[in-house]
Formats: C-alpha cells, sequence, structure tokens
C-alpha cells in the first residue's frame, strides 16, 4: 500500500531545506537525504491537500530514469542504502520508497527546461511574439504541435510561493558561465531526446520537461532532484494526442486545468483540492509509472 506523508522530521537529522515537494536532511559532509513528501505544488503554489503516495510514485519514477540515463549522464545518487541512513526509530515503511541518499552538489540557480513540443507557458508566449523563451520559431504552428527540433528554454528556480521567471540563454550565460552554460544545454537535450525515444516505444509522449543540476566537489556537472516525472513533465497517451487541442495527460495538468476554473490568483494559500481531483491526479501517477517502467506500487 502507498503511504501518505505530507511533511517529514527525522531527529537527530538536521533539516537542510523545505522544498515544495521535498525535504532535505544532512548526513555527512558529502551526503544528504532527500525525502519526496506528497505534498503538491501548482504554478509554484504548495496546495493544502496531498495526494497519498505521490513522494512513492516521484522517487521510483526519478531512480528508473537516473539508473537509465548514468552511461552517459551521472546523478546525485549515492551508493548507500536508505535503511542504513535514515535514524534510529524511524518508520521505514513510511520512507524507503520514497527517500533517497544523495551527494552534495553545489546547485545550479536555474532550471533546464527541454520542450518538444509547443504548450502551456511556450505556447502563449509564441502566440504573443513568435518566440519561445527568445527562440524564434517558423509560423503557423498550433497548440500541441512538435517542434523541429527540441529547444533549451531555462527559467530562474524560485523559492516557494515565488514564480519561476523565463530567460534567455545569454541570461543564464551571465549566471553560470558560457562553459557550464552549454554544458547545461548540451546535457538537457541529450536526456529529453533519449526519453522521448523510450517513452514513444511505450506509447507516451513527453511533451517537455525540466531538470536541475549541480557541481561536486570537482566542479562535475550532474543531475539533481527528480528526473522525468509527472510533476516536472508533460506526458501525453500518444493515441489520444491530437495537433491542435490540448491532449489529455498523466502529469498534474489535470490540477491545473482544474486550478484553472477557480477565481484564484495563483498566490498563497493555495485552495484546497476536491477529493475526486486528488483521486484522479494519483491514478494518473500510477499509470504512467507503470506503463513507462513496469512498476506496480499498489
Amino acid at each position: 500500500m502507498l503511504s501518505t506523508l505530507a511533511k517529514t522530521q527525522l531527529d537527530p537529522l538536521t533539516l537542510v531545506h523545505r522544498g515544495k515537494v521535498r525535504d532535505v536532511y544532512a548526513l555527512t559532509q558529502h551526503e544528504i537525504l532527500i525525502v519526496a513528501t506528497d505534498r503538491l505544488s501548482a504554478f509554484d503554489v504548495v496546495l493544502p491537500d496531498p495526494i497519498p503516495g505521490k513522494g512513492e510514485i516521484l522517487t521510483q519514477m526519478s531512480n528508473f530514469w537516473f539508473h537509465k540515463t548514468a552511461h552517459f549522464m551521472p546523478n546525485h545518487l549515492s551508493t548507500r542504502s536508505v535503511r542504513d541512513a535514515l535514524p534510529r526509530g524511524a518508520d521505514v515503511r513510511a520512507y524507503e520508497r520514497r527517500t533517497v541518499v544523495a551527494k552534495r552538489l553545489k546547485a545550479l540557480p536555474v532550471e533546464a527546461i527541454a520542450r518538444g513540443y509547443l504548450i502551456g507557458s511556450g505556447w502563449k508566449d509564441y502566440q504573443a511574439t513568435g518566440k519561445v523563451g527568445g527562440i524564434s520559431l517558423r509560423k503557423g504552428l498550433r497548440m500541441a504541435e512538435q517542434l523541429d527540433e527540441p529547444i533549451f528554454t531555462p527559467s530562474t528556480k524560485a523559492k516557494v510561493g515565488d514564480h519561476d521567471e523565463n530567460i534567455g540563454f545569454d541570461q543564464l550565460v551571465d549566471l553560470i558561465g558560457g562553459h557550464l552554460a552549454e554544458q547545461v544545454r548540451e546535457a538537457t537535450l541529450n536526456i529529453y531526446r533519449f526519453a522521448q525515444h523510450f517513452a514513444l516505444e511505450r506509447g507516451v509522449i513527453i511533451a517537455d520537461t525540466k531538470f536541475e543540476f549541480g557541481l561536486d566537489e570537482h566542479g562535475k556537472l550532474l543531475i539533481m532532484d527528480e528526473m522525468l516525472t509527472p510533476d516536472s513533465s508533460r506526458y501525453w497517451p500518444k493515441d489520444s494526442y491530437q495537433v491542435g487541442i490540448s491532449p489529455p495527460s498523466y502529469d498534474k495538468q489535470f490540477v491545473r486545468d482544474y486550478l484553472e476554473t477557480l477565481d484564484w490568483d495563483k498566490t498563497p494559500p493555495g485552495p484546497r483540492i476536491p477529493a475526486g481531483v486528488i483521486e484522479a491526479t494519483r491514478s494518473k501517477y500510477l499509470e504512467a509509472l507503470k506503463v513507462l517502467t513496469g512498476i506496480e506500487l499498489d
């Protein structure tokens, strides 16, 4: 059975960061413990109602992709087991499937976004300017249409309660330097192309996704946090995809669509989510996990 965990407390470990979804604890000088809770954020606001088991689903999905891409992109996973790292007295069953031991990295202050289809904020930008993330696209593209080539459109990484802001590649260079910016762009597009091909063979379109990267003590670039989950990606069933409409999805677009019907200004506090929307979202996440990885948690 999937457990529900909205907030963690792992004494005597020191909590170093509580993010929108993940709680991070210090372990050693070189390692941290990352717990994916069942908190749900939308429009950069943490909502009051968790999605039962979401943290387990996200962690299992991320770990799957981290292992699938490790041959060409190193990641933050440590070889130390979660059971070994959890403090004495912690509920192993509640934490084991939603937790990883990870290397301590210096996180880059950006979210690296790959887009292969024209949807969401990219579609809005294109309608207004003919560009997405400062990149000019050909005229006449329609909603949800596949781009000629995947594009890299970074954004700032907002604090909890703030909104991410899209930036151009030149601004990314100003933030982290030219060489590192090129590395991040290349890694982002390489991972996306690999995952896109893998998913298509299983009947799933990855419309877009976002990654986070960090540097180890030697300055080596590693991917971190989460990877190709329904929280960080738009997943569309291939058999129901149509150009010109917003396709049904496996991700939290279901929640976003509900929130768009409300008189809410997308600032904290977030509104309550009906039980039916919570259960439908949970089912979508479980289906995505099963279709893409073969893992069944329920």
